[in-house]
């Protein structure tokens, strides 16, 4: 099978295998990396003051950073930066050159701000072009876009990528289940671009529609924003009769195409002319040797308006050794099946216990006492928040233990946008441990 040459009539993004990034000599491709990051490090000196003071707290200035293999001279960037700089500390580019904000939950309520010029657009529509070409699509395919559009990266990401590849997008967005399953069945999709756990909704209710998704021309799924495991990939293919992607990103870098998986289906292609790409050991934040596990860091090369110096993910991988079946020179990665911290992923969405936490201590008659269990129904990530609620709360009439429950269900979904069940328990029906209390617990079976 071989990647398809995508084109379209005016402002378009053309893809052919022979020109195509993916596909440089490794020393043509460290030159261009090499030059790219100089050219960033000076940008994020000159323009960031959150950068200028942790690299001269390092002693490096940008005049000693002379090839890609200096990248490690860099500070890092974590999560709580970019929190502690919202919202626009860390753009390098005046405002008037930002043409769009996107926003992601931050570990305490507040969004994690990404900010484009029209030359990072033009980048982000570039390598999800290159995604999708990776997926087997390609000009003539018309693709359902059911990732949510908004502040949330997936929606526009997917969106503008699908129509430079050449490609008819429906934009579904996310919800309305039985819609969506009306335009799969009418409107003779090909692709499908949403998180996994959604599509096995799909699959779930067109059965109980009498609809079977493999009599329709459907041929292909690009999923991501959560973590998916190859069984969910095998139940989804068998299910649907669809080859089911792996694609990979994060709203700090740029969205979704950070990363994507081949027609190989064996580990996902970071476009690391644009996204560096390091492992580091979680622990000590040194590279571990090649092939082994530990932390993605990714440095992006030509961002503008918010570049990003060696940004600790808290994913962990590999990579992945060997050529790629399709011949690409960019290295590999293993799919993404956890974290280092205690971060998880639902319906798109992540979430940390910290938010949760927050939100419970807002609302009176509650205690620090609480557990987040995860499960999964019909195939879609359900969230239930136990709760410890004070004696007298809890001996107090069922009408205000309704109402609590209502406020506290409230005040989590304001605060990590999405609805969640709560459990109201009695006081010390919680287990406590003398360490690290366990927070969540997760029984979703895939």
């Amino acid at each position: 099978m071989n990647d398809s040459a995508a084109s379209r009539n005016g402002d378009s993004v053309r893809f052919h295998p022979a020109s195509s990034p993916d596909y440089v000599p490794l020393p043509q491709l460290r030159d261009l990396q090499s030059r790219r990051l100089k050219e960033v490090v000076t940008r994020a000196y000159e323009n960031v003051p959150f950068y200028r003071r942790k690299m001269d707290e390092l002693g490096i200035a940008p005049g000693g950073i002379h090839s890609i293999d200096d990248v490690v001279k860099l500070p890092f960037t974590v999560k709580t930066d970019l929190r502690d700089e919202y919202p626009f500390g860390l753009f390098a580019t005046p405002m008037d050159r930002v043409v769009r904000l996107h926003a992601s939950s931050g570990t305490t309520g507040k969004p994690i701000v990404a900010a484009y010029t029209q030359h990072d657009l033009n980048v982000w529509k570039e390598v999800m072009v290159r995604s999708l070409a990776a997926a087997d699509l390609h000009e003539g395919d018309i693709i359902q876009n059911s990732y949510g559009y908004g502040l949330f990266t997936g929606g526009l990401g997917a969106h503008y990528g699908a129509e430079a590849l050449g490609a008819t997008v429906i934009p579904t967005s996310g919800g309305n289940t039985d819609r969506q399953i009306m335009v799969l069945k009418d409107f003779g999709v090909t692709a499908i671009c949403c998180t996994p756990s959604y599509f096995l909704h799909i699959l779930d209710r067109a059965a109980e529609l009498g609809i079977d998704l493999r009599d329709l021309p459907l041929r292909a799924g690009v999923f991501g924003a959560e973590p998916w495991t190859e069984a969910m990939r095998t139940r989804i293919e068998e299910a649907a009769g669809i080859k089911a992607y792996d694609i990979y990103g994060l709203t700090e870098i740029i969205g979704p195409g950070v990363g994507c998986e081949c027609f190989g289906q064996d580990g996902l292609h970071i476009f690391e002319d644009h996204f560096y790409p390091e492992i580091i050991d979680p622990e000590t934040g040194q590279p571990v040797p090649e092939g082994e596990e530990g932390e993605l860091v990714l440095t992006t090369l030509s961002k503008q308006a918010m570049p990003m110096l060696r940004y600790r993910t808290r994913d962990i991988t590999r990579f992945l050794p060997g050529p790629s079946p399709s011949g690409r020179t960019i290295r590999r990665i293993r799919r993404i099946s956890h974290r280092s911290d205690d971060m998880f992923i639902v319906r798109g969405v992540n979430v940390f216990p910290s938010q949760i936490e927050e939100a419970l201590l807002r609302v009176e008659g509650t205690l620090p006492h609480y557990q987040i269990v995860l499960t999964r129904h019909k195939g879609l990530d359900q969230v239930d928040v136990q709760v410890e609620v004070t004696p007298e709360v809890f001996s107090d009439r069922v009408s205000a233990l309704e109402d609590l429950q209502k406020r506290l269900a409230k005040t989590i979904e304001q605060t990590v946008n999405i609805r969640v069940g709560v459990s109201l328990v009695e006081p010390h029906s919680i287990a406590r441990s003398e360490g690290k209390a366990k927070r969540v617990v997760d029984r979703r079976e895939m």
